[in-house]
Formats: structure tokens, sequence, C-alpha cells
């Protein structure tokens, strides 16, 4: 019999996270994830603990009663996120910035180093990227910096993990809370890219967290056929 396989994620308590979890638990994988709310709502290997990763001194400790015994990680998504305000980026604060910077960069460096000196067997680390990261549209502010910041510090980590392949995925839109406070409380008429974002829903181009879960699953495995490093988005891949 085959030994289990092991994926590590990152806010899996919810949206894209929860999806991708909950695909691999059901393939039989043992998943181990950590989020600000928790896990326990999925059947399956699931190994679930609580950090708020914007507090960067629990990170580590948390990540070490976690992840103690294991000794390889075939998969490492690294999804944990947060929006920020759809605003100029002149009107927008430098303190909410760096609430989404802590969040959407900083705390994934602090998690990275911690698995480069925790000698864990690593295969493949997915960056959970975004569109905005290159798109540069009106009002995406912090969020499209800290992405853009992401996509480059995928890169720069290839020099450090050179027996694991790395890349930052563009998941594409996913029907999830964060979305849906978007398409509620911001005017089109002012950031008129938010349309697109309230004529996908309900429509195959804007999946549940479940069935984006499968998909992205395929995509991250088309992800080993490109150079360690790329920044890839889901629906040029399909293309």
């Amino acid at each position: 019999m085959s030994e289990k396989r092991n994926i590590f994620i990152t806010g899996n308590s919810s949206g894209i996270g929860y999806g991708v979890t909950d695909h691999y638990l059901e393939c039989g994988w043992n998943a181990y994830g950590i989020s600000r709310r928790g896990c326990t709502s999925l059947q399956g290997s699931l190994h679930d603990i609580q950090c708020n990763l914007s507090n960067f001194a629990t990170i580590a400790p948390a990540l070490h009663s976690l992840l103690d015994d294991v000794k390889r990680l075939d998969l490492v998504i690294l999804n944990a996120g947060i929006l920020g305000q759809i605003r100029e980026l002149n009107k927008t604060p430098m303190e909410e910035i760096k609430q989404v910077m802590d969040i959407n960069l900083w705390a994934n460096k602090v998690i990275m180093d911690w698995l480069h000196s925790s000698g864990i067997q690593i295969h493949q680390i997915v960056f959970i990227s975004s569109g905005a990261a290159v798109n540069g549209s009106k009002g995406w502010s912090g969020y499209a910096l800290s992405k853009a910041a992401l996509n480059m510090m995928a890169k720069l980590y290839v020099h450090e993990f050179p027996d694991t392949h790395i890349s930052a995925l563009a998941p594409g839109l996913v029907h999830t809370r964060m979305l849906d406070d978007i398409n509620n409380n911001v005017d089109t008429s002012v950031f008129p890219a938010i349309q697109r974002l309230k004529d996908a829903i309900g429509s195959p181009s804007m999946p549940e967290p479940r069935i984006a879960g499968r998909v992205l699953a395929d995509a991250f495995e088309k992800l080993l056929d490109y150079p360690s490093g790329s920044f890839l988005d889901i629906r040029t891949m399909e293309s």
C-alpha cells in the first residue's frame, strides 16, 4: 500500500483554501491547515491549527505544533490573504496597506523561512496570486501591490529551494465571501473593473469553492511543466 500524500495549506477555513482542502481530503491525502478561524467541518485526515498570520511571532510555534512529525510535504499551498478596501491608492492609508502586505506577503516569508529550516522534504510550493498583480485596475491598491510582490517572492525563493518546484498562480474568479463583499459594497461607476465580477456571479467562470478546488488541483499538476519561479494565470493555462 502506497504512503498517503501530504498537503499543507494556509487560509483553509473558507473560500479557495476550503475548497482545495476538501478536494485533497476526498482524494485520501493528509491535509495540514492553518487559518485564523480554524477548519473542523471537513471529513478526512485533517490536521488543523488556528493562527492569526498577521502576528508573525505566533507562526513558527503553530507550524512546529502542526508539522512537527511530518517528513515530506507533497504540496504546499500558500493561499491565505485579505483584500483591503477597493479605493484609489492616494486615498488608501499606509496602515491599511501595511496590514494587507503583512498577511498577503510577509507572513508567507515567515512560513517559507520556517519551511526552509525545518528539514521537511517539499516537492511543490504554490503561492496563490491574482490577476490583480499585473492588471493595474483602478482601486485594487494594496492587494495588487501585495500580489505583484508575492510573484517576485516566488521567483526569489527558487534559488533557496533548489529541490522544490515553486510557482505563483492566479486562480481565476471563485465565488467567495471576499468577492461577495466587493460586489455588494463597491460602486462600479467609480471602479468599472468590478462590473466584470458582478457579471460573472452564477456563471461557470465563477465556480463555488468546492468546484474550484478540483479545477485548481489539476492546475497545480500542470504547473510542474513550467519553469520553477513562474507566474501563471489559470485562465491562460486552460486556453
